[in-house]
């Protein structure tokens, strides 16, 4: 009987959980509760993934009220494939996050923290499984607020003000993405992301739709940080807690891109996305702009956190540009670049996180001589950067590889050759933190620096495992990624 109400466990747990939190006011006990909570959502996620991939698709009636009419929570390749993504980096995170957070955050506030955090949590789930597009901007909203309160715990004045522009953003973003629904909704008269699959064409050539499209995509591409639309992205991770950069940069893009596909794939189809609209050289032309633009700008950066935030959202851009290919091989390589960025992003936060607990700083000058006295952690920096780049054994390679093969598959020599070369800006930044860390002289006279805790050290090489497994053995994401493209170009399952 439990077994059947998995799905909405997957969200009710964490949700109802986060107020035990305030209830523990203890920072261990909190972190505790948080860690059993994460870990059995991930066990949810697992089980949930089995089914789906044995069964097919899932699909859980809240209340038992029939989609259209009730909510309905729906599972298929990508949910699945999100939800397992969201919460492996969950549980991860929140292990490392015990010494991280104790250091950056106030004690008294160290249980508002984990509340939000699980907050944040829920709601990302809950983006991922539902299948009614207003409930998806209830889980928006549920986690992008408690993301604004995640960043602002930072004892760095300039989180606030990082916080602020990200809440107005935010804010901006979800407004627009709440009007294209209440135009779908006029068009249509139903929320149910599968009715409206099924209902749409036949209003499709109307001002209504096409507002609502054009609504939606610029309030998502707001919350994915798509280039030019990314400014509240680079102070929010820099200056957020550890803890927090690590977790938000590896999954709130990345659901939110979730989202992106579901509009464009799901609700509206790729024929009248890519066809009747032709979106797909604009949505092309910024992602590219994001490969170039953002990595040269974290270039020039002195602050190794706004490095990797920059780096980010050039990442956004080789997702976006796999979907802008509107192919199988293409939409595969985006997917599975999103989850391989995620293990990537996750790794190098938490590595800042354990400079930053030693020396109080993540600024690039301040890491001279690093490499020699903090080695392991500098180690999992410079596999984390490999992979960034794409150097073959990691993640990176293979999603990058695959995007190069939908390039080719499209007959676009030229954008084939751009993915590689917008990775040599990769090699540069990455190697300005590497030159300090291991070819800069320590300064005279400070004191002897170690490694931070074994706490904070186990997730990073959890992840530097993950990118070296998932680089070397493929296999599994590769094809839970081709199914998931082949589920979206192919359209709703009834």
């Amino acid at each position: 009987m439990l077994l059947s109400h998995l799905p909405a466990l997957q969200v009710v747990l964490p949700l109802i959980a986060a107020p035990i939190c305030l209830v523990l006011h203890h920072a261990r006990l909190a972190w505790a509760w948080a860690m059993l909570i994460s870990w059995s959502a991930f066990g949810i996620a697992l089980s949930l993934l089995n089914r789906v991939l044995s069964e097919g698709v899932i699909s859980y009636h809240i209340g038992k009220w029939a989609p259209p009419w009730g909510i309905e929570y729906r599972l298929d390749e990508a949910s699945v494939f999100m939800l397992v993504l969201v919460t492996t980096i969950g549980v991860v995170v929140t292990t490392f996050a015990k010494e991280s957070v104790e250091k950056e955050i106030v004690k008294e506030k160290i249980h508002l923290f984990y509340t939000c955090y699980l907050l944040c949590f829920a709601g990302l789930l809950g983006m991922s499984i539902t299948g009614d597009v207003f409930n998806i901007f209830v889980f928006l909203e549920i986690s992008s607020l408690s993301a604004y309160a995640l960043i602002s715990m930072s004892d760095d004045r300039r989180a606030l003000t990082a916080s602020f522009r990200y809440l107005v953003m935010g804010t901006v973003g979800a407004t627009f993405y709440i009007i294209g629904v209440g135009l779908i909704y006029m068009a249509t008269g139903s929320l149910n992301i599968a009715d409206l699959a099924v209902k749409l064409p036949a209003v499709a050539d109307t001002q209504t739709v096409r507002a609502a499209l054009a609504f939606l995509i610029v309030g998502l591409s707001l919350k994915l940080a798509l280039f030019p639309l990314h400014s509240w992205l680079p102070n929010a991770y820099a200056y957020a807690p550890s803890a927090v950069s690590a977790f938000i940069a590896a999954t709130a893009t990345k659901v939110a891109v979730y989202v992106m596909l579901r509009v464009i794939f799901t609700i509206f189809g790729v024929s009248y996305v890519f066809g009747t609209m032709n979106l797909g050289p604009a949505i092309l032309s910024l992602a590219i702009m994001g490969m170039f633009a953002a990595s040269a700008m974290a270039i020039s950066q002195k602050n190794v956190k706004r490095l990797l935030a920059y780096s980010s959202i050039a990442q956004i851009g080789y997702i976006m540009l796999g979907i802008s290919f509107a192919t199988v091989t293409g939409l595969s390589g985006g997917i599975v670049h999103l989850f391989n960025h995620a293990l990537i992003k996750c790794c190098l936060f938490m590595v800042m996180g354990c400079v930053f607990f030693r020396i109080n700083s993540t600024d690039i000058k301040d890491m001279a001589g690093l490499g020699k006295r903090m080695p392991f952690t500098m180690a999992a920096f410079v596999i984390g950067g490999l992979s960034l780049i794409g150097v073959p054994s990691t993640v990176g390679f293979i999603s990058k590889w695959y995007l190069m093969q939908a390039a080719f598959e499209a007959g676009s020599w030229v954008i084939a050759i751009m993915i590689p070369l917008s990775s040599l800006l990769a090699v540069v930044y990455i190697w300005r933190v590497v030159e300090v860390a291991y070819f800069s002289p320590s300064p005279d006279g400070e004191t002897a620096i170690k490694e931070a805790p074994v706490s904070m050290q186990i997730p990073i090489w959890v992840m530097v495992a993950g990118i070296f497994y998932f680089g070397i053995n493929a296999e599994f994401t590769l094809d839970v990624a081709r199914r998931a493209a082949e589920s979206l170009l192919g359209g709703i399952v009834l």
